[in-house]
């Protein structure tokens, strides 16, 4: 039975264990550029088998939150290539979380104060966040408008420009966004998408910007370096899917042939509940669907998990396990699951936005 401190091969990658460090927004990055601090605190985590860095923005239009990372300019990759440096430096692997929120986004942060943009003109019940006068608040999400046929291609450019920029500023490779309710996952679910063009109504139209970003980016990196994310049933950003293991079984068939470096996989709720109420769904058949398909990739699992729902989970076939907001607290989480130690709480306070306070303060075992 394989451990949490064995190593692993995901794709092209060889990580030192199987402990991931999953994508968590901290809001820290003013003007879309990651600072010196974004570079210590990723570093201080580098001890992880590999690190998926908090979701960043393919574009000023991906962007949704205040003072979120962006890929798009030479400023934000210089100021990456600092936080890859310092990651490898300390023996780290780190992928970028490539992000288009579409819907999920306020005028203010969008070009020319323009309305965010969607696959269907649907205002997602949920809120971003704005910082002002260095205070974040909760703001409920703008009416999008839906993008029209001509303008998919382009987003799809910048997601191959996104990925090639990844590998300019150092990263080990790309994850995909494809969850929680954003621009891909939006298109992918019938509580988003109510297009009746070549990319709404059916299984097939409803995938076909997921697959058209997948091999745009293979084609481009490779599929040893391309992760992507899933998150099936997930209720998160107001989203819902009328029967999505039809959905996500024909998403991974066609993934299946990509070489993939990892499927990332949320279980149920996005930071709640492992089995969301009325949603019903079978991972390890989603799972074998991949595998039939020809599928390689390490299968990656998330979602509250502990050092003993890690070590069930990689009993029965997972290969590795992602561990959020633990690693908010402990910097050093990798050591401490190994010795079955204590964890520091979580500052809620100041998750998001901030300084080092709450961010590169927390102590390690040994402090």
């Amino acid at each position: 039975m394989p451990f949490l401190s064995d190593p692993v091969q995901a794709g092209d990658l060889q990580l030192a264990n199987r402990i991931a460090m999953a994508p968590l927004t901290r809001n820290r990055s003013p003007n879309a550029i990651p600072t010196d601090l974004v570079a210590t605190y990723y570093t201080q985590r580098a001890s992880a088998g590999l690190i998926i860095s908090e979701a960043t923005a393919i574009s000023h239009q991906g962007q949704g939150y205040a003072d979120v990372p962006g890929l798009y300019a030479p400023e934000q990759i210089a100021g990456w290539k600092k936080v890859t440096s310092s990651v490898h430096a300390a023996g780290g692997k780190i992928v970028v979380q490539l992000w288009h929120v579409g819907r999920v986004s306020h005028t203010d942060l969008q070009p020319g104060n323009a309305a965010p943009v969607a696959p269907s003109a649907i205002q997602a019940n949920t809120k971003t966040v704005l910082i002002k006068d260095g205070v974040p608040t909760f703001t409920p999400t703008s009416m999008p408008r839906a993008l029209e046929l001509a303008e998919i291609p382009g987003i799809v450019a910048d997601y191959r420009r996104a990925a090639r920029a990844a590998i300019e500023a150092g990263f080990d490779g790309v994850e995909i966004h494809a969850a929680n309710g954003y621009l891909i996952d939006q298109f992918l679910k019938t509580g988003a998408n109510q297009r009746t063009d070549a990319y709404g109504g059916s299984i097939e139209n409803r995938a076909r910007l997921l697959l058209e970003v997948t091999r745009a980016i293979t084609s481009d990196i490779g599929g040893g370096r391309t992760g992507i994310r899933l998150s099936p049933v997930t209720p998160a950003n107001d989203i819902v899917d009328a029967d999505p293991q039809p959905l996500f079984d024909y998403v991974v068939h066609q993934l299946g042939p990509l070489g993939l470096s990892y499927l990332h996989l949320i279980e149920g709720a996005t930071g709640g509940p492992r089995e969301v109420e009325g949603r019903p769904f079978d991972y390890a058949a989603l799972k074998a669907a991949y595998r039939a398909a020809g599928g390689q990739g390490a299968w990656m699992v998330n979602n509250a998990y502990t050092r003993e729902l890690a070590d069930t989970a990689l009993a029965h076939g997972a290969d590795i396990v992602a561990f959020g907001r633990p690693f908010i607290a402990n910097p050093d989480l990798v050591a401490r699951l190994h010795a079955n130690a204590p964890l520091n709480e979580v500052n809620r306070a100041t998750l998001y936005g901030g300084g080092a306070e709450g961010y590169t303060d927390y102590p390690a075992l040994s402090a």
